[in-house]
């Protein structure tokens, strides 16, 4: 997962819903030794795009759990370091908004009222959600559809997606195409109660901000393609992307913020940053066990693989 392009740019956005636990600890490892070992820079943002969700609290312990295991970020953070804030999403709407009218004047967005996907719009789509395949209910005459949706009701502004091929090579899994009109169908960019979507916000975040690499969970692999389809309509480059493998409890279940054993308050009290960077690196594919081991090192073990 090594790169030698110059001016690589990473970042690490969590969602600050909860206590991280291992599993996001493997992709802030992981996207921080990417950026830097290239001599890069490696940006942090807050994704609280869910306002029933997300807390300022949540971030500042992601924050805390960061520096405790010497994870410093260049850019980024509640404190907005850096020349391309808000770093908090839920501050960045007029910069979305911008976004949404340039896709708007594409003919390719429509008002939609359908409401299961409109909650669960601004979350990240992990595989393991049950992503549900719209069929297009609101699509306009326009757009092959049959619906009309008033404009003096709250709806949902969502995305035609055509029936094309998208393809990208992954830096871990390898070559991958997807036809987004089968595996997707049109998705949602903005909420009927104003709140802005996962997908149109991590493009513009990444386009805005410089991204050049994302390394993030394989759940959401499939999100690489509808975001791949948006950074192609705006017109901003596609970054390069590096899904890792999850991280899963011991019913093979991937770790939500509900899994304490592995929720960094439990590791924090039974363990020291190096035993968690060594349980990572394991994780990762970079040790054989799980042995103790400072960020110094890991990132010396890191060059020398091959990923």
């Amino acid at each position: 997962m090594n790169s030698n392009e110059r001016n690589v740019v990473g970042r690490f956005a969590p969602s600050p819903s909860g206590r991280m636990h291992l599993g996001n600890i493997l992709t802030a490892v992981m996207s921080w030794l990417s950026a830097k070992s290239a001599g890069g820079k490696w940006i942090l943002r807050i994704e609280d795009l869910d306002p029933q969700r997300s807390k300022v609290e949540y971030a500042r312990m992601i924050e805390d759990d960061l520096r405790w295991l010497g994870l410093e970020w260049d850019e980024g953070g509640i404190s907005d370091k850096g020349d391309n804030g808000p770093y908090r999403q839920s501050l960045r709407g007029d910069i979305y908004a911008e976004a949404l009218h340039r896709l708007e004047k594409t003919g390719l967005t429509y008002r939609c009222v359908c409401r299961r996907a409109d909650i669960l719009a601004t979350r990240a789509p992990h595989e393991s959600d049950g992503r549900v395949i719209y069929k297009g209910t609101c699509r306009p005459c326009r757009l092959g559809g049959h619906a009309c949706v008033p404009d003096d009701i709250p709806a949902a502004t969502r995305l035609y997606v055509t029936d094309d091929t998208i393809s990208f090579t992954d830096r871990i899994c390898g070559p991958q195409q997807v036809n987004l009109a089968l595996h997707c169908g049109d998705f949602i960019l903005q909420r009927a109660d104003g709140a802005w979507a996962y997908q149109l916000a991590v493009v513009v975040d990444d386009a805005m901000m410089g991204v050049t690499e994302v390394v993030r969970g394989n759940d959401l692999l499939l999100s690489a393609t509808q975001q791949i389809y948006l950074y192609r309509l705006l017109d901003f480059p596609v970054p390069e992307f590096a899904h890792l493998p999850l991280v899963c409890n011991s019913q093979g279940i991937r770790l939500s913020k509900r899994d304490q054993a592995m929720s960094m308050e439990n590791m924090r009290e039974t363990m020291t940053p190096e035993q968690i960077l060594g349980t990572v690196a394991c994780h990762a594919g970079l040790m054989s066990s799980p042995t103790p081991i400072s960020l110094t090192d890991l990132m010396s073990l890191y060059k020398k693989s091959s990923m």
